[in-house]
């Protein structure tokens, strides 16, 4: 007689999620994870620089002082200015042309008005302009009730910052040495520190 096995309950739901997990393992094999390459993120522009290649110009409008000689006193400055710039990559170069009225009186002597003539070389960076000037300043004086006016050299620093295409704003501090001004045996050294805006045409 033959005997048949029989396995019935728990032990034969066991052995049937045995054989198809078994067979689902086998039939779909092993599957590698998926993995995402990095997002490369772009290097930012380099920051635009001012050019500074054109005809401007503007008005200044400042503080003046004396130091001893026919005047001697400090007062407001101010007026207006013009000039061309050309911008060669690491040097600026130009000139400009600056005439300011003054306000400084002492009761003996005054100065009168200030024609500034200067070239002007500088170094861009970014939007900043960086210069200095030489030139010379024609200066109009009073004197004890007589007037006077005489040309001497001029030296400045200054800084001038690029608001957009057109507009700049800066600072120049410029001093100018009177030795024996205009033939009266006294001395007129002035100096100026203005604050500017510039249009470019």
């Amino acid at each position: 007689m033959k005997r048949t096995l029989m396995i019935s309950g728990p032990a034969a739901l066991a052995a049937v999620l045995a054989a198809g997990l078994g067979s689902a393992a086998m039939a779909g094999g092993y599957t590698q994870p998926v993995v995402e390459a990095p997002v490369a993120t772009p290097a930012p522009a380099p920051a635009a620089r001012a050019d500074w290649t054109g005809f401007y110009a503007g008005a200044q409008l400042g503080y003046g002082q004396t130091d001893g000689g026919i005047v001697d006193d400090e007062g407001v400055v101010g007026g207006l200015h013009a000039g061309y710039l050309r911008d060669m990559g690491n040097f600026v170069a130009g000139g400009e042309l600056a005439y300011s009225g003054a306000n400084i009186d002492d009761g003996v002597g005054q100065v009168n008005g200030i024609t500034d003539l200067k070239l002007i070389g500088g170094v861009p960076n970014g939007q900043w302009l960086y210069y200095g000037a030489l030139g010379a300043s024609h200066v109009d004086a009073d004197y004890a009730g007589a007037g006077y006016s005489d040309v001497m050299p001029f030296v400045g620093v200054g800084a001038k910052y690029a608001v957009n295409d057109q507009w700049s704003v800066g600072g120049e501090l410029g001093h100018r040495i009177g030795n024996g001004f205009d033939g009266t045996g006294q001395d007129l050294d002035l100096t100026t520190l203005n604050a500017t805006v510039s249009f470019k045409f």
